[in-house]
C-alpha cells in the first residue's frame, strides 16, 4: 500500500460528538454563514496542535471580540473540574488558527491578565449567562484566553 493511499487524520477526528463535528463541516463549507451563529452566541473555529500528538485539533467556540482587535474565548469544559483539551494544547503551543466567518488568521494565543479577566468574563457572559453556571459547579479557575491575531 502506497502512502497516498494511507488515510489522513481529520481535523474531525478528534473525539468531538457529532454535533460539533456537524456544526464545523457546516460553517467550513459556507464561510460562517452557517454556523457563525450557533443557540444565539457567535462562534469561531479554533485550531489548536495537539500538545501529544502534534496534529491539528480543531473545534467551535463562542467569542467576544475587545476593543484591542483581539478574540476572546472560555476554556470552560461546562464547569468540568478539569481544563479542556484545546486549552492544554494552546498553552503547550499558544500559535493557534482561527476562523471567523470567512477571515482565517494566526493568532497567539493567552491567557487574560488579572486586570482584564473582569471585563471580558462579564463580556463573555453577556453571550452566554451559563458561564457564571459552570463556574459555580467548579473549584478549577476558568481560564479566559485572548486570541491575538500576528
Amino acid at each position: 500500500m502506497s502512502d497516498q493511499s494511507a488515510p489522513k487524520q481529520s481535523l474531525f477526528d478528534n473525539g468531538l460528538p457529532d454535533f460539533m463535528k456537524e456544526h464545523m463541516q457546516r460553517y467550513l463549507a459556507t464561510d460562517g454563514a452557517d454556523g457563525h451563529i450557533w443557540n444565539g452566541a457567535p462562534t469561531l473555529l479554533l485550531t489548536t496542535t495537539g500538545r501529544k500528538s502534534g496534529a491539528p485539533r480543531m473545534l467551535p467556540l463562542i467569542y467576544q471580540p475587545d476593543d484591542k482587535g483581539n478574540f476572546v474565548v472560555i476554556a470552560s469544559r461546562g464547569g468540568d473540574d478539569v481544563h479542556p483539551g484545546w486549552y492544554l494544547n494552546l498553552v503547550a503551543h499558544p500559535e493557534v488558527q482561527v476562523q471567523v466567518k470567512d477571515k482565517k488568521f494566526t493568532a497567539r494565543a493567552r491567557e487574560a491578565t488579572a486586570a482584564e479577566r473582569g471585563p471580558l468574563w462579564e463580556k463573555m457572559c453577556s453571550v452566554w449567562p451559563d458561564y457564571n453556571k459552570y463556574a459555580q459547579q467548579t473549584e478549577r479557575h476558568i481560564p479566559v484566553v485572548v486570541l491575538e491575531p500576528v
